[in-house]
């Protein structure tokens, strides 16, 4: 795992931006952890994931309108870490010939950290509720949010926005108790102001 970077964080703070921003600068591949998610479901069991399989036998409003946002986020499969391990196994054989950053919201810091074989190869980015509130507001005016499916649109994304700034919660307690480096998201700092943040943290 020498070869591999990781950027992790909550929704909508950037992370394949600045993952792609990076890759493009040093010639290394991106792994996009969101894109594999239907091929992790189907290589996992209900045995060996039954928060996801629960997940999935949900329709949309079961999963996004009818529970608290506490509730989701105590039951989101991968808030709880299931199917990390295709996430592993996929990166193993991807960085054996060059680079790869690896970016996504299930890089969770405490699954993440016995595989950081190199001092700065690891970062999560932490978005501030007001930057998330501005993010989800994009997405749905450009028709980009799977909340306009379901039977409440509204109180979707404002539980999904809660259960978001819980997530982010948790991930500022992990990083900080773990030591591991982490950026607040406010929209303060330009994409290529981050990028070079992120790439100080990477010692690049």
């Amino acid at each position: 795992m020498r070869n591999v970077y990781w950027i992790g964080g909550g929704s909508g703070a950037g992370k394949s931006t600045i993952a792609r921003r990076l890759a493009d600068r040093h010639s290394w591949r991106v792994y996009a952890t969101d894109d594999v998610m239907a091929d992790h479901a189907r290589r996992t069991t209900a045995e060996e994931a039954p928060f996801l399989h629960a997940f999935m036998a949900m329709d949309l409003d079961e999963r996004w309108v009818d529970r608290s946002p506490e509730t989701m986020m105590e039951t989101f499969p991968w808030f709880r870490g299931e199917a990390f391990g295709p996430i592993v196994e996929d990166v193993a054989r991807l960085a054996r010939d060059t680079p790869v950053v690896v970016e996504g919201f299930r890089l969770l810091p405490h699954l993440v950290l016995p595989l950081v074989t190199e001092p700065g190869h690891a970062i999560w980015l932490l978005p501030t509720p007001e930057f998330r509130r501005a993010v989800f507001a994009r997405r749905a005016a450009s028709g980009g949010m799977f909340t306009q499916r379901t039977g409440d649109p509204g109180r979707a994304v404002r539980n999904l926005a809660a259960r978001d700034a819980l997530f982010t919660e948790r991930l500022d307690e992990e990083t900080t108790r773990l030591g591991l480096p982490a950026l607040t998201v406010d929209g303060t700092m330009t994409e290529d102001e981050l990028a070079e943040r992120v790439g100080g943290v990477f010692r690049l």
